[in-house]
């Protein structure tokens, strides 16, 4: 039989295949979705290429609907990916020996924190990966280097957290397995505002709040990158429901923490929250009206806290990141004040209703 010899075009198709998989493994994510909700992954694929790709393989060819997650430690890690848990009638001795050596294992420095998707390999086995795959609810660092960390959750760790708490038996298993409803594979999610210019990032935002709406013209030219966070957490609804938590009469009322959410802490837009780096200037005053970010000790941890001023405050000048004005509601202000406290804390809850963006003035 004559041999057969690829053309110089196949061969230049198959070359570029890995980088066009990697370039697409970036731009998309897996929704997960659980008898208890959902969660959602986005890849490495410059860290894992074959262990992505498999997996985005197996996701849209439904091969993961059906599965469950079947093995747990309590805020730990959630198991799951073995294809025998299809099958109800599967004995539980028979839990997690199913869909290995399909892969070899594949070595990164990527680190087992929270949220990190690795592949399950066989014991003393470490190129016997496969379809099985575990989730970190906290930092596993004993598992750095032994396992092949792929992706990480970007939204529903309270869903993973959920799963990872569900009674199980002696031998860890959980009594009732978590069905994984869906894998489905979709566009991955991209950060409101994060490519913004500055023209752009001048917006308005009106706070809807308890005592009435405040008017707040974003300034992008003293702080962009704290703007930015701002817009970003106010058009994805983050600060919606949250409460101000502090009132100092005559100095600043402050709101803007997940803990104070009516419906828990976590938000789908937590995946941009990080601290910000400090954009301190010492020729902005913090006047009655300014609008700024609230820090810990160190002035780049900012993260979704803020404060209006209420008084002149001279000591926060060039210390917090000033980055808006209130330029309607300053009656909204007074209103604050006229609140009762214990301390610096509003004897009532005081929310922020909705919060919104409009043009600038």
């Amino acid at each position: 039989m004559r041999s057969m010899r690829a053309s110089p075009l196949l061969l230049l198709l198959l070359a570029l295949a890995p980088l066009a998989l990697a370039q697409n493994a970036a731009e998309v994510e897996a929704v997960v979705t659980t008898d208890l909700g959902s969660f959602r992954i986005q890849f490495f694929p410059e860290s894992a290429p074959k262990h992505v790709a498999q997996f985005l393989s197996y996701s849209q060819k439904g091969f993961y609907d059906g599965t469950a997650f079947f093995r747990a430690v309590a805020n730990g890690v959630i198991q799951g990916g073995d294809p025998l848990l299809k099958n109800a009638a599967t004995p539980r001795a028979r839990w997690g020996t199913g869909g290995f050596v399909t892969l070899a294992s594949e070595s990164s420095n990527l680190k087992h924190l929270r949220g990190t998707v690795s592949a399950v390999h066989l014991q003393n086995k470490p190129d016997s990966d496969g379809s099985q795959f575990f989730v970190c609810v906290s930092p596993q660092p004993a598992l750095d280097g032994k396992y092949t960390a792929f992706g990480e959750v970007t939204e529903g760790m309270d869903i993973v957290e959920q799963i990872s708490r569900v009674p199980l038996d002696e031998n860890g298993l959980t009594q009732t397995p978590v069905r994984i409803r869906k894998v489905s594979i979709e566009p991955k999610k991209t950060e409101p505002y994060a490519n913004a210019s500055e023209e752009e990032l001048r917006k308005v935002v009106t706070m809807n709040t308890t005592l009435g709406a405040i008017k707040i013209q974003m300034e992008p030219d003293w702080a962009r990158a704290t703007v930015q966070r701002f817009l970003m957490l106010t058009a994805t609804g983050w600060y919606d429901h949250t409460a101000f938590h502090r009132i100092s009469k005559g100095f600043v009322i402050q709101g803007g923490t997940g803990e104070t959410r009516v419906s828990g802490p976590t938000h789908p837009a937590d995946r941009w929250v990080h601290p910000l780096k400090a954009e301190l200037r010492g020729d902005l005053k913090h006047a009655r009206g300014i609008v700024s970010m609230a820090h810990g000790d160190d002035p780049n941890s900012a993260t979704t806290s803020f404060f209006i001023v209420l008084g002149p405050a001279a000591h926060l000048d060039g210390n917090f990141a000033a980055f808006g004005r209130v330029v309607q509601g300053m009656d909204v202000l007074e209103a604050f004040e006229k609140e009762d406290v214990n301390g610096e804390t509003p004897k009532r809850r005081l929310e922020i209703l909705s919060a919104n963006i409009e043009p600038s003035v």
